[in-house]
C-alpha cells in the first residue's frame, strides 16, 4: 500500500482539454512501468480525482478505457485492482474480440459506404454532415465515441441493405468499446474527423468508388492503432 500512497502523493494536475484521455495515460504508464503492481488497489475514484484536479466523472471514463484494455478489473465492494501490466492480445469488447472486428468491418462498413453513395436519402445525407460538424466541435471523449457510433450506423442504414444495418447494429457496443479505447491510446478524434467528413462528402456526391476508398482509409487507420494495442498484426490469407 505504501508504494500506492507515495505515487498519489505526487499530485498531477490536468490541464489539458482532453482530461480522461490524460488520466487514462498517466495511470496507465504507472501500471506499464510497475509503478503501480499487479494485485495492487487503486485509489478511490474521489481519490484520483483530487490527484488530477479533474471531476469524478472523467477519473470514471480513465478507468473504464482501463478496464477495456484488461489492465484492470473492477471487483463489486472491493475497488478496482490492477491485474496485469501488459494488454491481452486477445482483447474483447464484450461478445467480440479485437481481432474480430478488425476482421469484419472491412467486408461491412467498406462496401457499405459504397451503397450508401448510391442510394441515401437527402434526410439521412443531411444527418451524416450533421454528425461530422457535432464531431469535429465535440471535446467530451464519451459524447463523441456516440456521435462516431451513429455516423457508422447511419453509413450502414443508408446501404439500403438489412443485413448491414443488422450487423452494425449488432456490433455497436463493441465498436463504441473499440472506438473509446482507440481514442483514448491514440488521440485519434481530429484525424477521424477529418476521415468521417472524407467519407461523407464522398456519399454526398454519390461517389461509389470515392466513398469505398474514404472507408478504407479510416478503417485501416483504426487497424493500426488496435494492433499495436493487442502487440500484433493479425496473420493475412
Amino acid at each position: 500500500m505504501g508504494e500506492v500512497t507515495d505515487w498519489l502523493s505526487f499530485t498531477s494536475p490536468i490541464s489539458r482539454k482532453n482530461a480522461a484521455e490524460a488520466v487514462f495515460e498517466d495511470i496507465r504508464s504507472a501500471i506499464t512501468s510497475g509503478r503501480l503492481a499487479v494485485g495492487t488497489r487503486l485509489p478511490s475514484e474521489a481519490q484520483l480525482a483530487s490527484r488530477y484536479g479533474v471531476s469524478r466523472p472523467i477519473v470514471r471514463e480513465a478507468l473504464r478505457s482501463l478496464q477495456t484494455l484488461g489492465l484492470t478489473q473492477t471487483r463489486t465492494g472491493s475497488g478496482t485492482f490492477v491485474v496485469t501490466s501488459a494488454p491481452s492480445a486477445e482483447l474483447h469488447y464484450g461478445r467480440y474480440s479485437a481481432r474480430d472486428l478488425i476482421e469484419a468491418r472491412p467486408f461491412i462498413e467498406v462496401p457499405a459506404a459504397g451503397w450508401a453513395a448510391l442510394r441515401r436519402t437527402d434526410a439521412q445525407l443531411a444527418r451524416l454532415l450533421e454528425l461530422c460538424d457535432e464531431m469535429d466541435v465535440q471535446e467530451d471523449p464519451h459524447k463523441w465515441v456516440q456521435l462516431d457510433s451513429e455516423f457508422h450506423s447511419m453509413i450502414a442504414e443508408a446501404s439500403g441493405n438489412a443485413v448491414f444495418t443488422k450487423i452494425v447494429t449488432d456490433a455497436r457496443d463493441a465498436l463504441m468499446q473499440q472506438s473509446e479505447l482507440v481514442n483514448m491510446m491514440a488521440q485519434r478524434r481530429v484525424a477521424s474527423n477529418v476521415e468521417h467528413r472524407q467519407i461523407a462528402e464522398a456519399i454526398v456526391a454519390g461517389s461509389e468508388q470515392g466513398a469505398i476508398a474514404a472507408m478504407e482509409t479510416h478503417l485501416g487507420q483504426v487497424k493500426q492503432v488496435v494492433t499495436t494495442i493487442i502487440g500484433e498484426d493479425p496473420p493475412h490469407r
